[in-house]
């Protein structure tokens, strides 16, 4: 039986021809997605409830149109960015610590790891509180019993261990969960139209707003919730069928994001501008009066933090832990849901932090949109998407140390960003971009990093 050859130092288990054994970060030959099922899983990922927060954020902003035309700005640009960065991943099935070594070396990966690894154990806690208020709530309404510190603890572990799965395991959660979860978030909707419709009417509807950078600032706001899978999604297209071509995916990604951020977005929005309300838990049980839909609603909304959180804020740290430390990916996925109750998530949820979680996404995005067009550079402008495998797993190769080229222009892309806050993302990726072209270029010491 053929194996497929890896550096023992890079976190790799040595996989048959088929691909199969432990999550492993060797190029990926079984893909395990097709077209479908692909949808699905980003479908049931992308129930974040930190969308909910960012549409309450812009109550007195924008009216009900400018949010709808910002949410489907920001998905549309995903889904095309998805596509782009994830074109490595499919082509050749390696995960984003291994295409991020071609621009930044083997040392130098540790730095989009760990700017990718930082937002999503921030949301894992952040989710993870969320859900076990909900169940608090279920539990609290049934039989009395409020405890959330130990709905916290125990929801943490639940997914502690559904995370050890692998991607199979995800395949599947991903896909049956997205069916109920899109069905809760319908519901919801709706029930909020009818509960607060005057005062949405008042608010939303026959209000202004402005077109103008808080527009833009919005679209970025909610396209920086995804901004962090935009960095990583080699992890995922590397498990997609390869006959699925780039257009259809650039369908899937948006078909996917664009109705789970429209309905999180929009509840927010809507009830905080009907009730002033910011706390997602207070607000879905005043949205409910009838005791066993409420039920049902809370069990929904922990239910979509699982799946949210298992895709998308265990994967990117696990592989990131396996590559710098070598470690087997079950006990990564333990050590990343360990770290997340670090997050102290519980202040993150109160009525004066919806602010500072939108400062939060402008911040960690002005880190990510440098990173992106950087691998975009690499991938498409460097090496005209020819990638060499040899040399991506050969830590003693052309690529080992760090590549001061792609550093250089981080640091100067986060800069720009950062002077233009509210649109962050935007702002780093052509400073970045078009710098690391140039050092690639012109720097002796990135000469060995070209192909």
């Amino acid at each position: 039986m053929e194996n497929v050859r890896t550096a023992s130092t890079s976190g790799v288990e040595t996989l048959d021809h088929k691909g199969v054994g432990q999550e492993s970060l060797a190029p990926q030959t079984t893909r395990i997605m097709g077209p479908w099922s692909y949808l699905f899983a980003w479908l049931g990922g992308c129930v974040s409830i930190g969308t909910f927060t960012v549409g309450s954020g812009l109550v007195g902003t924008l009216n009900l149109l400018q949010v709808v035309v910002a949410i489907t700005i920001g998905c549309t640009v995903i889904g095309a960015a998805l596509m782009i960065n994830g074109r490595a991943g499919h082509k050749y099935g390696i995960p984003f610590m291994v295409q991020c070594r071609s621009a930044f070396g083997f040392s130098g990966n540790r730095i989009p790891a760990i700017v990718r690894s930082v937002p999503a154990i921030v949301w894992f806690g952040f989710q993870s509180w969320i859900g076990a208020g909900a169940l608090n709530l279920v539990s609290d309404t049934l039989f009395g019993y409020n405890n959330l510190i130990v709905f916290f603890i125990g929801f943490q572990f639940l997914q502690i261990g559904l995370s050890v799965l692998g991607f199979h395991g995800i395949k599947w959660l991903e896909n049956i969960g997205s069916v109920f979860i899109i069905g809760s978030l319908v519901y919801m909707f709706f029930s909020v139209i009818n509960k607060y419709g005057d005062a949405i009417s008042t608010n939303l509807i026959n209000v202004e707003g402005t077109w103008g950078t808080p527009f833009w600032g919005a679209t970025m706001l909610f396209l920086g919730v995804y901004s962090t899978m935009m960095l990583n999604v080699s992890d995922y297209s590397r498990e997609l069928h390869k006959n699925v071509g780039l257009f259809r995916q650039v369908a899937i990604y948006a078909n996917s994001i664009l109705p789970a951020t429209l309905f999180m977005g929009l509840i927010g929005l809507m009830v905080t501008s009907a009730t002033g309300e910011v706390d997602p838990i207070s607000v879905f049980s005043s949205a409910v009066d009838n005791k066993p839909l409420l039920v049902i609603t809370m069990i929904f909304i922990a239910f979509a933090q699982v799946t949210t959180n298992i895709l998308n804020n265990v994967v990117p740290p696990a592989y990131a832990l396996m590559d710098i430390f070598n470690l087997k990916f079950k006990t990564a996925a333990v050590v990343v849901g360990l770290l997340a109750f670090c997050t102290f998530p519980w202040e993150l949820v109160k009525d004066e932090s919806a602010a500072g979680l939108n400062l939060f996404i402008q911040t960690y995005s002005a880190f990510l949109g440098p990173l992106f067009a950087i691998l975009v550079v690499d991938y498409y402008f460097i090496r005209k998407q020819n990638l060499d495998l040899d040399k991506l797993y050969d830590e003693n190769g052309p690529y080992k140390g760090v590549n001061m080229a792609a550093v250089i222009a981080m640091v100067v892309g986060v800069a720009v960003a950062l002077t233009f806050s509210s649109v962050s993302w935007y702002a780093g990726l052509i400073p970045a971009g078009g710098l690391y072209w140039l050092l690639m270029l012109k720097l002796p010491s990135a000469q060995r990093f070209m192909p």
